[in-house]
């Protein structure tokens, strides 16, 4: 078995890389799409899901979605490691235990994620199922016993995301995992941080979509990014507010692209 573990490691490396990679090029797309929108270029504020539907209509968006969906199999796969193996030595404390626990949340979200790309590679675009992904969540919650309170500690879990996303940022804690030359890290922290404040910004906002939900016992006032994007447009200089965003969202895909590339991942298998 020993001859074999370096094999393994290799393959997660591989599939942890594709995944950074494939989360980029969704978050360069919701950026792409809802900067194009803040302009009037004809482009619309869409959420994950709305990105990867766009991919189908690009040449060869078939089999791109293809290699999306499985880079996101891959993303969540290596989520898991990270949760469960401790792979950045989070520890065993309560922040470490939450922080690998919102690992494990992000193993589910882009395992859906890429079930849905998935189903429309083979659909061949069909919009069955594409919905509403918050608002279904939000509603299911609210079927199960203390639905409400689920709901609510779903937003508390999404603004406290937001908020780490912003510090990591802030203080680039990013850094202790990159291996990257200093010249490229000229160019890249900015964009780095940058990308990492916004879509905290924007994970705030969702969470308190859904704490608004379980205050009105109403799953239809939960939202996504899509919904989070309409309602900075709907804001007084909401122009400015969706388009500072947007760039924001494809900063964050720059990010994941170059944690695909510099990230040193060490899988604990």
């Amino acid at each position: 078995m020993a001859s074999h573990t370096p094999k393994h490691r290799d393959a997660v490396k591989l599939f942890a890389r594709l995944g950074y990679a494939s989360r980029g090029v969704v978050y360069l797309l919701v950026g792409g799409l809802a900067a194009l929108a803040a302009f009037g270029q004809g482009g619309q504020t869409e959420g994950s899901r709305g990105a990867l539907e766009s991919v189908l209509t690009a040449p060869f968006g078939k089999s791109l979605l293809s290699i999306i969906a499985l880079g996101l199999v891959g993303y969540a796969m290596w989520r898991t490691l990270q949760a469960l193996q401790d792979t950045d030595h989070h520890g065993s404390g309560i922040k470490g235990l939450a922080i690998r626990g919102g690992l494990l949340v992000s193993a589910v979200t882009h395992t859906l994620l890429a079930f849905f790309a998935a189903n429309l590679v083979v659909h061949l675009g069909s919009s069955s199922g594409s919905g509403n992904g918050s608002q279904d969540a939000a509603s299911w919650l609210m079927q199960q016993p203390l639905g409400r309170w689920l709901v609510a500690a779903v937003g508390a879990v999404l603004i406290g995301a937001g908020i780490a996303h912003a510090i990591k940022g802030w203080k680039a804690k990013f850094d202790r995992h990159f291996s990257m030359p200093p010249k490229v890290q000229r160019w890249a922290y900015p964009v780095c941080r940058f990308g990492l404040a916004v879509r905290g910004l924007v994970f705030a906002i969702v969470g308190s979509f859904f704490i608004i939900a379980a205050y009105q016992y109403n799953p239809s006032q939960a939202g996504g990014t899509a919904e989070a994007l309409n309602a900075l447009r709907n804001q007084a200089f909401g122009q400015w507010l969706l388009a500072f965003v947007a760039i924001g969202l494809f900063a964050f895909g720059i990010y994941s692209l170059l944690t695909a590339a510099y990230r040193r991942i060490n899988p604990s298998v």
